[in-house]
């Protein structure tokens, strides 16, 4: 056999070897390949979906957490008309369902910071038709969410976020009234009992900034989207728990939280009309309505700083507590039981003898005489009967007009 020959051989023989060391790696590759596969597989059937919330509901929360924070912290003794007039300005520019909307979507927020209730629901993400059912009768009743384990944690821990909130809207309405009743007499601040400029003008604007969309604000967005992502970062905290049936902001802030959770809240289609709330919207609107009367009818400054205190600040905290807090529970104290009273019936004492009666004398006759014609009667003018002077009506004390207005209706 010739070299040649002996060298082609050779050759095959090579590359016969290395094709059947190439299948035997490439089969091992792929079993290595399609066991790392069944792995993961099974580790992301373990494994919760991340949370997920979409922007629109975060852009929301930071309108409503910006908003209640500027109000909170408006100072009184206000030393310029002009100062006034910025603060209203301030607080008439707000949509109140645009308002109620935020504040709906911050508490889903907060709900997100209780680890108790987002372990709940999550255990009911890794059986996919359990959680589609979940996620389906959250949409079609809201109040599913709060049967989920830890939701009553969630709840309080809402509550308690909210119940701060209002507790600081409150001091500063507070304040800002009775400001404006201490510069109606204040000789330092004679400015205050002048009349407003440009009434109608001012009246207008507050109308005209009432249907301004709200801006969120981006620091905020950012600081809320990150807390519901990590369930974390807004510091708060609460040993509180609220048993059902909630209020209705509570309840619709537990669904959002819900949701985010499951991994399922991130369009927009299914968290929108969940954050309708219609107990909020409507007081805020009617406060928006008592808001342009109280304009209307102040003329001095000092009136301004009232309609600011009362219907802007005090009404925003209002509308709050009666969308968000539980109703006040009145509670009766117990009935004491005590023993019958018994009656006890005295003896009748016996009657005393009445003596008989002595027969009367005979009566004397009387001669008679003669009978004396009757005078005629006498006859006057009829006279009224005296009546008593009409009392004068007692003088009231003058009230300002600050007064009248926190007695008028609305």
């Amino acid at each position: 056999m010739s070299s040649a020959i002996r060298s082609r051989g050779l050759a095959l023989a090579a590359v016969a070897v290395a094709l059947v060391l190439a299948s035997c790696q490439s089969g091992a590759q792929k079993a290595a390949e399609a066991e790392a596969a069944r792995v993961a597989a099974e580790i992301a059937a373990r494994t919760p979906p991340p949370i997920n919330l979409n922007q629109e509901v975060v852009e929301a929360a930071s309108v409503y957490v910006a908003f209640s924070r500027d109000m909170a912290a408006i100072q009184p003794g206000f030393a310029t008309p002009e100062s006034i007039q910025d603060a209203v300005r301030r607080g008439t520019a707000y949509d109140p369902v645009q308002l109620s909307r935020g504040l709906v979507a911050y508490a889903s927020i907060v709900a997100l910071q209780s680890p108790e209730f987002v372990n709940g629901v999550r255990q009911y993400s890794l059986n996919p038709g359990a959680r589609d059912q979940l996620v389906a009768n959250i949409i079609a009743d809201p109040r599913w969410a709060g049967q989920i384990p830890g939701a009553d944690a969630a709840a309080g821990l809402i509550i308690a976020t909210l119940r701060t909130d209002i507790d600081a809207l409150n001091r500063t309405a507070s304040a800002i009234e009775s400001d404006a009743y201490a510069i109606q007499s204040d000789s330092r601040r004679v400015w205050a009992a002048a009349t407003v400029p440009n009434r109608l003008g001012r009246l207008d604007d507050a109308k005209a900034r009432s249907l301004q969309a709200m801006l969120p604000s981006g620091p905020d967005s950012a600081r809320l989207l990150a807390a519901a992502q990590n369930g974390t970062g807004l510091g708060l905290s609460s040993d509180r728990r609220s048993q059902g049936p909630y209020p209705p902001v509570v309840e619709r802030a537990l669904a959002i939280a819900a949701l985010a959770a499951l991994g399922q809240a991130g369009d927009s289609a299914r968290t929108s009309p969940l954050q309708n709330e219609r107990v909020s919207q409507n007081c805020l609107a009617e406060s928006k309505l008592n808001l342009f009367q109280c304009l209307a009818a102040s003329r001095p400054n000092y009136e301004d700083v009232f309609c600011l205190g009362r219907h802007i600040v005090r009404d925003i905290a209002t509308c709050t507590r009666g969308a968000a807090q539980p109703a006040p529970i009145t509670r009766v104290s117990g009935l004491e039981v005590v023993d019958t009273p018994r009656i006890t019936v005295a003896p009748t004492p016996a009657p005393t003898p009445v003596p008989a009666p002595v027969p009367a004398p005979a009566p004397t006759p009387v001669p008679q005489t003669p009978a004396r014609p009757a005078a005629p009667p006498v006859t006057s003018p009829a006279r009224p009967a005296p009546q008593a002077p009409a009392a004068s009506p007692a003088p009231s004390a003058a009230q300002s007009a600050t007064e009248r207005l926190n007695r008028s209706p609305g």
